[in-house]
């Protein structure tokens, strides 16, 4: 079984702070980072292998690339609520944040319950966690029913007029990736956005249009009905 400090070594031999500054112009936090790619956090993942507790340990060190780490190692089957709780307190970032979402949280069975819950949230990576969460199922969960994004669409615009940037780039993933999944939800996902567009918020016009654009996009158009 490996340790804390054999991850914390591994991350270490390839940290980049030369990096550190670039990043932060892409808005990571970077007091806690070592400057580790995506590509080379996986491969460290890869080489650990899945180990709940080691996760759990590796989360609690508080630097970004072991948190990331730990998303990727760990078992959603064991992954309780309250370790959703406590970690998404943690995110002050919106990479780890994404990262969490797309490698572990989406893949447990409280996945549509988190979205609910922590779309009413205030804290600004805790909404952001929630429609992250959401576009991530879109993404992956293939044998999800129409219904189950039917039911979670109206939370987009209720969500919208927030006006931080972190947070309405997630909601119009969601509402993206949601109208791209078939043409159903396609169809739902543009009247989503049509209506969006009339509202008295600065924020959710902004969605509406991103997402419009995307969703009437000639890749979007040919990937779902087959259009030249």
């Amino acid at each position: 079984m490996a340790t804390v400090n054999e991850v914390l070594d591994k991350l270490k031999a390839k940290a980049r702070p030369d990096q550190l500054d670039g990043m932060a112009r892409f808005g990571m936090t970077v007091e806690k980072r070592l400057g580790v790619t995506v590509p080379e956090m996986r491969q460290i993942a890869k080489e650990m292998g899945k180990d709940h507790q080691l996760a759990l340990e590796l989360w609690e060190t508080g630097i970004s690339e072991a948190m990331m780490v730990a998303s990727m190692i760990d078992l959603p089957a064991e992954v309780t609520e309250k370790q959703m709780e406590q970690w998404v307190k943690d995110f002050d970032s919106w990479d780890v944040c994404d990262q969490v979402c797309m490698n572990l949280f989406d893949r447990t069975p409280l996945a549509w319950k988190k979205v609910r819950d922590w779309s009413v949230r205030k804290e600004e990576y805790v909404r952001r966690a929630a429609f992250t969460l959401l576009a991530c199922l879109a993404w992956h969960n293939k044998k999800a029913a129409d219904q189950e994004f039917l039911h979670l669409l109206p939370l987009i615009p209720q969500a919208a007029t927030d006006e931080r940037n972190f947070v309405r780039k997630a909601v119009s993933w969601a509402l993206r990736g949601i109208g791209k999944r078939n043409v159903n939800l396609h169809r739902a996902a543009i009247e989503t956005a049509t209506q969006m567009q009339k509202m008295d918020s600065k924020s959710a016009r902004w969605i509406a249009t991103d997402a419009l654009k995307d969703l009437s996009s000639d890749a979007t158009q040919r990937r779902l009905f087959g259009r030249n």
